[in-house]
């Protein structure tokens, strides 16, 4: 049988504009081999902290990073800029606030924990359980308008010079990136533990590394298996960004950081 032939003057038919998952992930694939052309980040000084001191990890969990196909473009979802896109595809947009888990980054980064050296790693998992890995030393953009935009270029964030991945896609699952000796923290409101963080720090073993793990989501709760202890430190609600400056506080005063 020969070849079907469209007729002359038939027009195709509009692909309708929706949300795509496996559309999606074929772009991000392609993204993935794109070269970045937007500048690079500027890399902070290093600090060589000393490694036979215990450090910090902190584990960004449920973070709203997902990315969608509006209109003809794909755009990081948030729900100031996307509200009416997600009601359309039934989603609710109280669950897409990618600002949270930025917010909380650069509470970490800009902490004395990170700038004395004593940061160990920082890792960001979203709701679609993509786990990223920022470099302690990374200087991340102080918009979120541009960390979004360079975060879609190609799902990682490069410096400025040397080409260094700052920000990158690893494999699942976080566990097996966390130091042996170490105590793992998760923070949740509705833990029946109600402790004073600076008390509760004073208490652990100064040989022991520190866990964190801080939720990034707007409603709801993070349960890990891996978090040996969960703790509520305040009788209000706070934001992910309040907490960890509570946290690495408490943590700055253990360690007598000033």
């Amino acid at each position: 049988m020969g070849r079907a032939y469209k007729m002359k003057g038939q027009k195709r038919k509009k692909k309708e504009d929706k949300y795509d998952k496996e559309e999606e992930l074929e772009q991000l694939d392609e993204k993935k081999q794109v070269i970045d052309e937007m500048p690079g980040i500027p890399i902070a000084p290093q600090i060589n902290g000393d490694n036979n001191k215990p450090g910090v990890t902190f584990i960004i969990e449920k973070a709203s990073l997902e990315i969608g196909k509006v209109g003809k473009s794909y755009q990081l979802l948030s729900s100031d800029e996307h509200a009416s896109y997600l009601l359309k595809n039934k989603r609710n947009p109280a669950d897409y606030r990618p600002d949270i888990a930025f917010q909380a980054i650069q509470t970490i980064l800009d902490s004395r924990v990170n700038e004395s050296g004593r940061l160990k790693a920082l890792y960001v998992r979203t709701q679609q359980c993509i786990l990223f890995q920022i470099k302690p030393h990374a200087r991340m953009p102080r918009t979120y308008k541009r960390f979004s935009v360079q975060l879609l270029q190609k799902l990682h964030i490069t410096s400025a010079g040397n080409g260094e991945k700052l920000l990158r896609v690893i494999k699942n699952p976080v566990t097996q990136y966390l130091p042996i000796n170490s105590r793992k923290i998760g923070f949740s409101h509705s833990s029946e533990k109600l402790v004073d963080m600076y008390d509760y720090v004073a208490t652990i073993n100064n040989e022991l590394d520190l866990v964190f793990v801080v939720g990034a989501m707007a409603h709801g709760k993070i349960d890990k298996e891996y978090v040996e202890d969960y703790l509520s430190i305040s009788e209000f609600q706070m934001s992910a960004s309040y907490c960890i400056s509570i946290i690495t506080t408490s943590v700055e005063r253990k360690w007598q950081i000033l």
